[in-house]
């Protein structure tokens, strides 16, 4: 269902994408922003499930600013090297989101441009809602939210977490959810990576509950 595509920033970096289209007209654009782990098979099949919703799915390589081509599994040594580069990513962040704009810049033909990002990608979902101009944005797991807290999302916005993460206290939840009351935020009974079946973490119950919200949000913000 998807392609290899080539986007340009603004300084004129070019990045990798991953593009879905839907069969028919789309009913908007999806940017997809991955895990610490790059644009893997994981991001790739969420990105192609977008699409069969109706959606123009995009998911920008954003580690290419930093090493091209991550495409990462799950094991420590994986993560290591993910961890790494987010790093990188959390101190360049406004090159970030050049990045993401540009995947914006693509999908906005087809209408309205949500954006959901999956571990750090809730992070940098977030941030994009704050600092860009998207219509709708998800958060799944975001570790990280806390920094940009001061920061108020302009678009709609909802947070996925689930209450067994062991990288994001509850009590952390309970600040972001605290300072921004008209984010809905949903807290499932699962740990971190939940919505993520690659991962031994995942959980399809939460992940199921998670992703009809996650659509249901899209169909009323987007069309």
């Amino acid at each position: 269902m998807g392609e290899t595509i080539t986007l340009t920033a603004a300084d004129g970096h070019q990045l990798g994408a991953y593009r879905a289209d839907p069969d028919g007209a789309p009913k908007g654009g999806v940017i997809v922003i991955q895990e610490i782990f790059g644009v893997n098979a994981h991001i790739r099949e969420v990105a192609d499930g977008f699409a069969a919703e109706g959606y123009v799915a995009i998911a920008p390589a954003i580690f290419d600013r930093f090493q091209a081509g991550v495409d990462l599994g799950y094991e420590d040594g994986d993560k290591t090297i993910g961890r790494a580069l987010k790093a990188q990513g959390n101190d360049h962040l406004d090159l970030v989101l050049s990045d993401v704009r540009a995947a914006w810049e693509a999908a906005s033909a087809a209408g309205k441009v949500g954006i959901v990002g999956y571990c750090w990608g809730g992070f940098v979902a977030w941030a994009a809602a704050c600092r860009l101009d998207f219509d709708a944005a998800i958060g799944y797991y975001g570790g990280g939210i806390l920094a940009l807290n001061d920061e108020a999302p302009k678009c709609p916005t909802i947070l996925h977490f689930g209450m067994h993460d062991q990288s994001i206290p509850m009590a952390d939840v309970d600040v972001i959810s605290a300072a921004h009351p008209d984010v809905s935020v949903y807290i499932y009974d699962a740990g971190h990576g939940f919505s993520c079946d690659h991962r031994p973490e995942f959980n399809e119950e939460a992940s199921t509950m998670a992703l009809k919200r996650t659509l249901d949000f899209f169909a009323g913000n987007l069309g």
